[in-house]
């Protein structure tokens, strides 16, 4: 279908499962599907919490390999990736490759309702709940939804009481820093 090469027949098999959709391995905790088993077995760990992958500078445990090894080069600060045109360092190849589509201008992934183009798949997914309404993560305590997690963390500091960054002229607490920032026009009187 794609032509790409491949050294052993089962990495083959299970790459042609990107192009049939097949997804025959199913976590039996949540039933999410996977194309391949160590997939599925990387998964699991989600639900067993186990973290046999540990960092020996900071002991943070990971689940995966890979995972440690990209932490790893915080410590040592390793960017062996680099942008031919602006010389900016990655610590992951698909990190530079979707970096230099900001010098192409390339946008692979479409929205096939309104046409708009991501350079991202995951910037498609979260752009399409517009669409369709969908907000995937929700809040135990006001059932409000919302299309990111980490958008869902932060509300949820609103029933934690944690505020945390505070305004240095009248002490109002802010849950992000973007709010704080905002706020602190006001006093300011920056008007941007």
């Amino acid at each position: 279908m794609c032509n790409k090469g491949f050294r052993q027949a089962y990495n083959l098999k299970a790459h042609q499962r990107i192009h049939t959709g097949e997804m025959p391995y199913t976590c039996t905790v949540c039933n999410k599907d996977f194309r391949q088993a160590y997939n599925l077995k990387a998964h699991q760990r989600i639900h067993t919490g186990e973290m046999p992958h540990t960092c020996t500078v900071c002991n943070k445990g990971f689940r995966q390999a890979y995972n440690l090894k990209a932490h790893q080069m915080i410590h040592t600060g390793e960017t062996p990736y680099t942008c031919a045109v602006c010389n900016k360092g990655f610590k992951e190849a698909f990190e530079l490759k979707t970096h230099q589509m900001i010098h192409t201008g390339e946008k692979p992934y479409t929205c096939t309702v309104c046409d708009k183009g991501f350079t991202k798949a995951s910037h498609l997914k979260i752009h399409q709940m517009i669409h369709t309404g969908e907000t995937p993560y929700t809040c135990t305590m006001c059932s409000k939804g919302f299309k990111e997690a980490f958008k869902l963390k932060s509300h949820q500091r609103i029933h934690t009481g944690g505020m945390r960054y505070t305004c240095t002229v009248c002490d109002k607490g802010f849950t992000q820093a973007s709010h704080l920032k905002r706020h602190q026009m006001i006093h300011t009187g920056k008007k941007p």
